[in-house]
C-alpha cells in the first residue's frame, strides 16, 4: 500500500529524485530481493513529503490484516513526523479507531458516520429502479434485498 502511494506520489513529481531513482535501479539488480522493503519506501515518502504538501487517501484500513494495518499505521506515524505539512485520510469500521489513536496519537481527528437505513433504503430503490435486466429479479428477491442489505450495513469510522 505505501508502495503504491509512494508511486503515485512520484508520478506527479516533474522530476524523479536522484534517491529515489537510484534506490529503484538498484533493486532491479537485485536478484534476490522482491522489491523495496518498508523502511526504504517511508524514508522516500519522508524525503519527498517533508518537502512539499501531501495529501494521501486512505481507504478500508479496516480490511487489511491487523499485523500489516498496524505496519502501516506506524510508517505512516514516521511519515508525519518529518512531514508536518502531509495530511492523511482514511477510511474504516469502527474497530481499527483505537489502532489509529494509539499509533497516531495527537495527530488524528475522526468522525464517526452511521449510514441511517432509510437513505440506504432509498438509494437501493433508486438502483433497482434503473435494472436494465428486469426479468432477472422477481418480488421475493427485490424485497430481500431491500430488507438484508440496510440490515448489514455497519457504521464506518472516518478518520483525518
Amino acid at each position: 500500500m505505501l508502495g503504491s502511494l509512494l508511486k503515485q506520489v512520484v508520478s506527479r513529481m516533474e522530476r524523479v529524485p536522484d534517491e529515489i531513482s537510484r534506490a529503484f535501479q538498484e533493486q532491479k539488480m537485485a536478484i534476490t530481493e522482491n522489491g523495496l522493503q518498508l523502511a526504504d519506501i517511508v524514508k522516500m515518502l519522508q524525503a519527498i513529503t517533508s518537502s512539499q504538501p501531501t495529501f494521501m487517501c486512505i481507504n478500508a484500513l479496516d480490511e487489511c490484516v491487523a499485523v500489516q494495518r498496524l505496519k502501516i499505521l506506524t510508517s505512516l506515524k514516521q511519515i508525519l513526523e518529518e512531514s508536518p505539512g502531509t495530511r492523511i485520510f482514511m477510511t474504516g469500521r469502527p474497530h481499527i479507531s483505537t489502532d489509529i489513536e494509539k499509533h497516531l496519537a495527537g495527530r488524528v481527528t475522526s468522525l464517526s458516520v452511521r449510514l441511517r437505513r432509510g437513505d440506504i433504503f432509498t438509494y437501493l430503490r433508486a438502483r433497482l429502479s434503473e435494472d436494465q435486466t428486469p426479468d432477472a429479479m422477481d418480488a421475493s428477491l427485490e424485497a430481500d434485498i431491500l430488507e438484508k442489505i440496510p440490515e448489514n450495513i455497519s457504521e464506518m469510522c472516518v478518520a483525518q
